[in-house]
């Protein structure tokens, strides 16, 4: 089950997501077990992420983006390129969504 999100908190997370940089690469060897688990210990540690993916299939990596999501109960952000943006809550919460779109314009 992955999270969902409103369009106006999509475009907010977007907004955070463009100064960082990718956290986590997934090579030729796919979506692994060691790969899920570092997903999750950065989604755990920042919530919101980027991942790299490796090769020139878009089809592939819109599955990945998909399986991702659904496997660690988070939000697909943006899919740009070779670029994946996830977001998921942490215990510790650094990233409060707005609740409507007024909140977005302060």
């Amino acid at each position: 089950m992955k999270i969902e999100l409103k369009p106006f908190q999509r475009k907010y997370l977007q907004g955070l997501a463009h100064q960082i940089k990718p956290v986590v690469m997934i090579g030729n060897n796919g979506l692994t077990d060691s790969v899920i688990r570092e997903i999750a210990i950065n989604l755990d540690a920042h919530e919101l992420i980027k991942i790299r993916v490796q090769g020139d299939e878009r089809d592939v990596r819109t599955a990945l983006f998909e399986q991702i999501c659904t496997d660690l109960t988070a939000a697909p952000v943006q899919h740009i390129g070779k670029l994946l943006v996830i977001w998921r809550p942490s215990d510790k919460q650094r990233i409060t969504l707005p609740k409507d779109k007024k909140a977005l314009k302060r």
